[in-house]
């Protein structure tokens, strides 16, 4: 396994603009790409996102690893396999967790 290209920080919606405002303003970030949940910034190699999400409560950190066999990956882990979590459109992957809870995105090497 190896690091991905992003780690999203999950978070309430009544906490987003401040966030986002954060990174940006105070941190210096540059803003990579804007949707309409969601703000990317340049983070060394990496992608931070800040994502929106209305049903949350409180914020989370989700990162990526790459596998080539992400299944063979996850079993390897022994972690649960939590892909109700988030639709995993057009990757090849799955959604899991270490014991402490951060959710981890296993996809396929591209």
């Amino acid at each position: 396994m190896e690091p991905g290209k992003n780690i999203a920080i999950k978070v309430p919606l009544y906490r987003w603009d401040e966030t986002v405002a954060f990174y940006r303003d105070k941190v210096g970030l540059k803003v990579t790409r804007e949707l309409e949940n969601s703000t990317g910034f340049s983070f060394g190699s990496m992608t931070l996102w800040i994502d929106r999400v209305p049903h949350q409560s409180q914020t989370d950190v989700w990162i990526e690893l790459f596998d080539d066999e992400p299944g063979t990956a996850l079993a390897a882990l022994g972690s649960p396999r939590r892909d109700e979590l988030e639709p995993l459109d057009g990757v090849t992957g799955h959604w899991t967790c270490d014991p402490a809870g951060t959710v981890i995105l296993l996809r396929k090497n591209a």
